[in-house]
This record gives C-alpha cells, sequence and structure tokens, in this order.
C-alpha cells in the first residue's frame, strides 16, 4: 500500500514513516503542512494519508479541512487523522463525510507499532479505526434514547465496531464466540431502530448514531 504522511513535528514525522515501512507501506512523501499535502496526494495518489489535526499555518484544524478535501476530490484515498488531544467533533466531521476509510487516532498510538500499523492498514483496506479515548468520551456523553437501551455488554460490542473491529476482532477482545457477537449486534440493531438492510449498511448507521453523526 502506498501512503503520504503530512506532520509538522520531524520527530513524529519520521517515527511514523519508519513504523509504515516497516509493515511493508510505500512511502510517496513526507510533507508539513496540509498545502503540502494536497499537492502530494494529488500527484500520487496514495492508499491513505496520514494527517496531522492541526499544522502550519494556523495549527487550528487545517489537516481536517485537508482531509476532507481529500475524502470528497479523492475517495480512493483513505484518511487517519493524529490528535494530541481528544477532539472528538472531528472524527464526526469526517465520518460525516465519509463511512469508509476513515480513522482518528492519538499520536500516542504510534509508540504501539504493531497495532497502530494495523490500524493503518485496516483504514487504507476501507475500515475504520477509532482511538479508544474518543470511543470511550463519546460513549460517556451520549445519554439519549435510543442508546440507553442498551446493555453494558451491547455497548462494549458497540464501542468496538466503532473502532473499526470485525466480528472476529470484538469476539476476540471479549474473549466470547462470533455466534455471540452476531446476537449482540442484531440486538443492537433492533434496540437503536435501524431499518432491516444489508449487515454493512446497519453496522454504519449504528456506528454513526453513536458517534452523534445521526440521530433517531
Amino acid at each position: 500500500m502506498r501512503a503520504v504522511i503530512a506532520e509538522d513535528s520531524l520527530l513524529l514525522r519520521i517515527g511514523v514513516v519508519k513504523v509504515l515501512e516497516a509493515a511493508g507501506f510505500e512511502m510517496c512523501a513526507q510533507v508539513a503542512d496540509a498545502e503540502g499535502l494536497l499537492a502530494a496526494v494529488e500527484e500520487h495518489r496514495p492508499d491513505i494519508a496520514v494527517v496531522d489535526v492541526r499544522m502550519p499555518p494556523g495549527f487550528t484544524d487545517e489537516g481536517v479541512r485537508a482531509a476532507l478535501v481529500i475524502r470528497r476530490q479523492y475517495p480512493r484515498t483513505a484518511v487517519l487523522l493524529l490528535s494530541q488531544y481528544v477532539e472528538e467533533r472531528y472524527a464526526a466531521d469526517l465520518l460525516a463525510a465519509n463511512t469508509s476509510g476513515v480513522g482518528y487516532l492519538l499520536k500516542q498510538r504510534v509508540a504501539d507499532v504493531e497495532e497502530f500499523a494495523e490500524a493503518v492498514r485496516r483504514v487504507a483496506a476501507g475500515g475504520t479505526a477509532l482511538d479508544p479515548q474518543v470511543v470511550a468520551q463519546l460513549l460517556v456523553r451520549r445519554h439519549s434514547d435510543p442508546l440507553d437501551r442498551l446493555t453494558p455488554r451491547e455497548r462494549e460490542v458497540l464501542e468496538l465496531m466503532a473502532g473499526g473491529r470485525s466480528n472476529s476482532g470484538i469476539a476476540a477482545e471479549l474473549v466470547v464466540s462470533e455466534s455471540a457477537v452476531a446476537k449482540h449486534i442484531n440486538s443492537i440493531f433492533t434496540k437503536l431502530d435501524l431499518p432491516k438492510a444489508d449487515a454493512d449498511h446497519r453496522r454504519v448507521l449504528a456506528v454513526l448514531r453513536f458517534l452523534g453523526v445521526v440521530t433517531a
């Protein structure tokens, strides 16, 4: 897979590059600002762009705005945002624009080399990866129905779904069978009043409702 990195911190940029190269990614470009990122994506059309949320010149939301442009103009390029702090609204903004090939992780996750590389692979392949701290914060803040109907175990399952885990990944994390996970997911669909449709579509809707991107 081919990747572009946009990060103004030289040390972190070098670290991310080394991690992804070791994981088998081809690094197409390394840039320090949003303008350079958009130019690199236009030139290389990578499978994924790993993007710092805050970059020059304003150090506010330049990375997020560039990510939204990428998802709109280059839909085949996945985007993984990196942030120093939990700012869950950026994850919601990105998911509202596109429900596949997106991720939002705290920069500290880069230190867990294997897990970080796996998250980048998952996003590049069209999946999602949301930082556990972001998911946990969202879980605490959602108090309105129909999410209140979920049992603690169903909330755990939905939290892992929001993090981009497959049924087998959820089963391994919770140490239960895949059939048990499937039953929990079907119960979540029912309690969230999601219409019967293909499983992937309802899965996305459940996660978006959890994130507050769409409401009942």
